[in-house]
This record gives C-alpha cells, structure tokens and sequence, in this order.
C-alpha cells in the first residue's frame, strides 16, 4: 500500500541533498505541480521560487484562483504575464505535437528568464509517471508528447528536479490529501492548457471560444453532481473542432463552429471510460453554449469514446 508520510519524508531528504542553492518550480495550480511545490516548499523553504505562467491559455478565472491558493499555502511564488509570447509561438501551429513542443519550449524560456533573475540552478517541475510513459522514448511510442516531457529542449541552462516522477495521479493526491493541499481533488488540467483543446491553429478568438464553453460545461456538470443527478466525472471540458456546419438562428442561415464536450471515468489518466452524462444535463450544456455563444457557435456534440482506443485530451 502506498505510504504518502514516508514517500514525503523520503523525497524532501533526497530534494535537500539535490539542491544546493536556489530553484524555481513551474506551478500550474494543478495536483501535480502543488504537491511538488509543498514538497520542495519543506525541503528548501524560500531558496523556492514557485512561479505561475500566465499563458493567455487558461481556463476563466484560473489565473486569480491559483494565487489565491498559493497564497494559503505560503509559498514565495511570482505570476508572470507572458501571454504574448506563447500566442506568437503558437502563431500558424495546427499539428498537436508541434503546439505541445512550441509550448514546452517557450515555458522552459520563460522559466530560464526567471532563474537568472533568482539567481536559480534548479528547476523543479510535477511530472509524473503517465507524462514521460506517453511521451515516449527509445522503447516506447509516441502517444502524445507531454510539453514537460517532449517538450523540453536539449539544451537547457538548469538542471531538473521531478520529485513525483514515478508516481501515478491517484497515488499524488494521496499525498496532497496527506499535506493538506486544497486542490488533492482538482480534476487534471493538461499543461498545455486550451492550446490543445482548440483543434487546428491557436488563435485569441478560437480560444475564447473554448474557455467559455469549457466554463459551461464545467458549470453544469458541478451543478448537477451537486444535485445528485449524476457522479461527478474524473475529468471533464470542451473541445473546439476546426468544423463548420450549417445552422439557423431566428431565420437567418449561419455556418457556426463545432463544440465537443468530452467527460471521462479514471483512476490514473493510463485508462478511461466516457461518462453517461444525463441527456437533461448534456441538453442544458448545449443550450447554454449555443445561446451565449451564438455568433459562434451552432453544434454541440458528446463524446462517447473510451481510452483506449481514444486519448482524454483530442489532441
């Protein structure tokens, strides 16, 4: 049975020798990179910088939300608005592995930028098992390159840290549990953020679009697992396809977007069911979605495939 107490106590010993002088830790607000943070957090306390990237790809509200925790936790962390830059990296990019590696790239930039500044050897990232076993390898096929995985450069001026490395999700919120981390139950957020839930190029407008769908879908999926209509998924979001169709709104004909919503059953992100999502809440998702973004988008459509044959994410 796995052991947070110990496996904390372990890897806070073993970050202590690691680390000599100061680091900086990539924090998404996820599971994942908290609980390395409140890890590293114990073993070095303030020679941690913990830094959020604003990357102009979150999801609504999520910036104002992670400093709010990271706040409570105590951490010295830092926001930094580099939205522009991953916009333009991304400028012209539809193939999913070159956004993953554009965006892993520009994130290492970033954080380069900012250890010189904190005069910083150290680089701490929440990687764990599933994102180097899909990234692949010597051995291994590419499912889909994870940007703190196949994303990172061969050339890199910091050395990296990644105390859950060999960890599975289920076994890291055991331990956020163990510490005390707010978000041990946050649902994952892909690190490369809406960028990979806009199918074709990233653009502001395209993904706008997603936010807010995701926003609603979000919305009314909590409200109904707080209802007790239904369980609430593992993980779930929206998708925006690079598919036009034929609609009507009033009398006019319009040719709007397509939005997938997507909502999944898993323990560990390595497998995944769909969930049987009520049809009154689905019916309420795309109501709301094709209302409020009606100039945009005239079809909603569910997801009903497993992992494998399909991934989480579409992309």
């Amino acid at each position: 049975m796995f052991e947070a107490e110990s496996f904390v106590r372990e890897q806070v010993a073993i970050v202590r020798e690691k680390i000599e002088g100061n680091a900086i830790i990539a924090c998404s607000g996820g599971v994942d990179s908290t609980v390395a943070a409140a890890i590293v957090n114990e073993a070095i306390g303030d020679r941690l910088l913990t830094i959020y990237v604003d990357t102009g790809l979150m999801r609504k509200g999520e910036t104002e939300e992670v400093a709010g925790m990271l706040d409570d936790l105590g951490l010295n962390y830092k926001i930094v608005d580099a939205s522009e830059e991953f916009f333009n990296a991304l400028e012209g990019i539809s193939d999913p592995e070159e956004k993953r590696k554009a965006i892993g790239e520009r994130f290492i930039r970033v954080f380069e930028r900012e250890a010189k500044a904190f005069d910083a050897d150290y680089l701490v990232q929440g990687t764990i098992a599933p994102d180097w076993i899909e990234s692949g390898d010597e051995f291994r096929d590419t499912i889909k390159s994870h940007h703190n995985v196949g994303g990172i450069p061969e050339e890199m001026g910091l050395e990296l840290i990644e105390p859950l490395r060999d960890l599975y999700k289920d076994e890291v919120r055991i331990i956020a549990r163990h510490l005390g981390v707010k978000v041990s139950e946050r649902q994952p957020f892909p690190g490369p953020a809406l960028a990979i839930r806009v199918l074709g190029e990233v653009t502001r407008e395209n993904v706008e679009i997603v936010r807010n769908a995701c926003y609603i879908a979000e919305d009314e999926i909590e409200m109904a697992a707080k209802k007790g209509i239904m369980e609430l998924p593992w993980q779930y979001f929206a998708v925006l396809l690079p598919v036009q169709s034929v609609g009507v709104h009033g009398d006019a004909r319009v040719y709007g977007k397509t939005v997938v919503v997507r909502a999944v059953k898993s323990i560990d992100g390595m497998s995944a069911a769909y969930s049987r999502i009520p049809h009154e809440v689905l019916e309420k998702i795309s109501v709301r979605i094709t209302n409020e973004m009606k100039r945009q988008v005239n079809r909603v459509v569910y997801d009903i495939t497993n992992k494998p044959p399909g991934t989480i994410e579409w992309e």
